[in-house]
């Protein structure tokens, strides 16, 4: 399991700010991503390679 210590978490650009369904990315440490829901911060993550984050975001772009 990755160390979290020293994420930053943000919200993504079109997460509204009245409380709802949002997920919040954390990219600033080495070797993980980390994905969680911004409604049970203190709930469990998951654990994104970098290049697998990459290939994920890249998708749902193609996608919208």
């Amino acid at each position: 399991m990755a160390d979290l210590t020293g994420a930053l978490w943000r919200k993504g650009i079109r997460s509204s700010s009245n409380g709802g369904d949002c997920v919040e990315v954390a990219d600033n440490l080495p070797g993980v991503v980390g994905v969680r829901d911004s409604k049970d911060p203190n709930g469990p993550a998951l654990i994104f390679a970098p290049t697998a984050w990459r290939m994920f975001v890249a998708q749902l772009a193609e996608r919208a």
